[in-house]
């Protein structure tokens, strides 16, 4: 896949270009976190605590890996579903954080919250978890090891590609193409 190179963290000139239907390469550090994790760091808040990781200007993958086999840096490392996020993901939005990749589509409480905190969304492909674990090139466990592949993991990627589709200006890939399949039927 072709795209827009980007580097992570990002920074807040690149997030207003971007536009649904984007293509991106993301390189840099993500961070990864799925239900249990998101629980455990609104708690972490709850509490007044420090996150285990700086969110301002971060990607949170959703994604669970599975175990790297013998000489791989992680296993299988594709999607989860987005929507399952969608109540725990107001808080850290309200706390710096900019981009989310999963797949599927968001709520439009969070659609308005990506507005609002000049955030967006980002898909990557379903069902392609072994070529995009080739993208990432480090995997270390960062918080709630007790989680398994739920744990928070920072990745180094290189060229892990993406595509927006929930901007910062209210664009959405997947309305949007709804509403193209409506006027083509």
């Amino acid at each position: 896949m072709k795209g827009k190179k980007i580097k992570l963290p990002l920074q807040e000139e690149e997030i207003k270009d971007l536009k649904r239907g984007d293509r991106l390469l993301l390189s840099g550090t993500l961070y990864t976190a799925r239900d249990a994790a998101h629980k455990r760091l609104l708690e972490a808040l709850d509490r007044g605590e420090e996150l285990p990781f700086r969110i301002k200007g971060q990607v949170i993958y959703y994604v669970g890996p599975t175990p790297p086999p013998p000489g791989k840096v992680i296993g299988s490392a594709g999607p989860t579903t987005s929507s399952r996020m969608d109540s725990l993901t107001l808080p850290l939005l309200e706390r710096g954080l900019k981009g989310m990749i999963g797949k599927g589509s968001r709520s439009e409480e969070v659609k308005r919250a990506l507005q609002k905190h000049g955030a967006f969304y980002l898909a990557a492909v379903g069902g392609a978890g072994a070529f995009l674990s080739k993208k990432i090139k480090s995997a270390r466990v960062v918080a709630y090891e007790d989680l398994g592949p739920e744990a928070i993991y920072q990745l180094e990627v290189e060229d892990f590609p993406v595509v927006v589709i929930n901007d910062i200006h209210g664009g959405d890939l997947y309305e949007e193409g709804k509403a193209r399949y409506a006027r083509e039927k």
